[in-house]
């Protein structure tokens, strides 16, 4: 899609649609809903006094202009109550005129910011929201069907502003916007793609293309590359897999030592059975989904690069698969992590925190101002908080963990933070090695982080997206399938470090 700036007066702008806005409640529409309205010789304050619009977040109309404006529609939506307006709400309103856009099979849009007028927003964060509404809405996953009517892609999107002091903020709003968006159609298509497509050996050349394009260095571990590097729990994982496993690793800016360093480290188990310890048939499909972790931290990846941003930031995403092969391990089985750590395994479905530990291990040597990992970890972890709701947050470092918290607010990829209590590690002795890899089911979304804790050295956080990963229906501006959770709060995180 063609996405530009221009400035002009929405109701001057020619275009097959226009997009203009109105708050619940409001029966006088002012701004640019105003001007359009007055062009249209009160169409939309008919329409509100008929009680057929009442602005409800998301509510949409189409007016036909015939002829009193050089575009040929309006697309009226709503903004909702305007005392619980927010970035979220602008984000929801822009993905709904999108998807009407959509519906009607236009091929060029123009819409104004929503709330950077009267909504009394930011100007360069209404139009950030506007533009990431409108490309999450837009959204198709549809490389391997022929759909019976084939989606039709909306050409150009224009963003129109009539200040001129507002011009330049918005542009690079709407650069970043589409930066960030790319990272995060990249980390849908990974998890929405099948196992069989989206193995370890796809995950690592798709890192390949993101080093290549934007200039970074990545090392690609193989079975052997891990052994020499003693890491023994996610090789323990791997032992059973019929794909080869890959530890990725991409460096941002990875010589700059002079910059802080971030490290963002990505659970990657392209498919997960269970292994030994198997899953019930039930929603193992699903299990696709295991390596939203790493999908988020390549998607981000991409994005980073895109945005050039002044930080040098390292992605570890150790990809596996987890399956029950004959030299699958075993519960009983006692492993070596990498930090000399023994592991007792209880469960051969707690794998994820398996191949975490030693990529945490593996970060210790960047010397990072912060490590972040993310990880589809626990069922335990939906059952806390929701499904859809939010990631749990586990972190070591309070002020880590409140900047996560900032930056999930304004992009509503939500964290809520979690107990990280020392009481938790009962759970995890073990009388035949230094800890178990599993405490039960009673607390495990808990239990997981704590033994993730044994790991770490520095100022660490770690999501359990769980919640957050697969969506099994859409949702407002959010597909069905793979949400790219992760992405937009990892990169608003980072721009406000750097």
């Amino acid at each position: 899609m063609n996405i530009k700036v221009v400035r002009a007066d929405i109701q001057d702008y020619e275009a097959d649609a226009l997009v203009v806005n109105l708050f619940e409640g409001v029966t006088t529409p002012g701004g640019a809903t105003g001007a359009v309205n007055q062009a249209l010789k009160g169409q939309i304050a008919e329409l509100i006094a008929a009680g057929d619009f009442r602005g409800k977040l998301g509510e949409t109309a189409v007016l036909y202009c015939q002829g009193a404006l050089p575009a040929r529609r309006i697309i009226l939506v709503g903004l909702g109550k305007r005392e619980k307006f927010n970035l979220d709400a602008v984000r929801r309103a822009a993905g709904s005129a999108a998807q009407q856009a959509q519906k009607l099979r236009l091929n060029h849009l123009a819409t104004i910011v929503h709330g950077s007028g009267i909504g009394g927003l930011e100007t360069g964060a209404a139009a950030e929201a506007t533009i990431e509404g409108t490309l999450s809405a837009l959204y198709h996953f549809e490389r391997l069907r022929t759909p019976e009517e084939p989606t039709h892609p909306l050409a150009t999107l224009t963003v129109v502003e009539r200040d001129t002091e507002k011009i330049d903020p918005v542009t690079t709003a709407v650069a970043t916007a589409e930066a960030v968006m790319a990272g995060v159609y990249l980390a849908r298509d990974l998890v929405n793609l099948p196992p069989n497509m989206a193995t370890p050996t796809f995950m690592a050349d798709t890192a390949r293309d993101i080093a290549e394009r934007h200039k970074m260095k990545i090392t690609v571990g193989d079975r052997a590359w891990a052994a020499e590097h003693k890491m023994g729990a996610f090789l323990a994982v791997a032992q059973g897999a019929g794909e080869p496993p890959t530890f990725i690793i991409l460096e941002h800016n990875g010589d700059r030592t002079d910059l802080p360093t971030i490290v963002l480290v990505g659970k990657g188990i392209t498919f997960d059975t269970g292994g030994i310890s198997i899953k019930p048939t039930a929603n193992m499909g699903d299990m696709k989904s295991d390596m939203g972790g790493a999908a988020a931290v390549l998607g981000a990846m991409k994005a980073i690069g895109l945005l050039k941003l002044p930080l040098r930031v390292i992605g570890i995403t150790p990809c596996t698969e987890n399956m029950p092969d004959a030299l699958a391990y075993r519960p009983s089985d006692v492993v070596t992590a990498s930090n000399g750590k023994t592991i007792e395994i209880i469960s051969t479905d707690a794998e994820g925190r398996m191949v975490l530990a030693d990529a945490l291990v593996y970060a210790q040597r960047y010397e990072p101002a912060a490590v972040i990992d993310l990880a589809t970890l626990t069922g335990s972890c939906v059952v806390a908080l929701g499904d859809g709701m939010a990631a749990g947050l586990f972190s070591n470092d309070d002020d880590l963990g409140d900047k996560l918290v900032v930056a999930g607010r304004q992009t509503h990829e939500r964290v809520w933070p979690l107990p990280l209590w020392d009481d938790y590690r009962e759970a995890i002795k073990s009388i035949t090695a230094d800890i178990k890899n599993s405490g039960g089911r009673t607390g495990g979304v808990a239990t997981s982080a704590i033994f993730l804790r044994e790991f770490v050295n520095y100022p660490w956080a770690h999501l359990d997206i769980a919640p957050m990963a697969l969506a099994d229906k859409a949702k407002g501006y959010l597909p069905a399938g793979g949400t790219g959770y992760g992405v937009r709060l990892l990169t608003t995180f980072l721009r406000q470090w750097a």
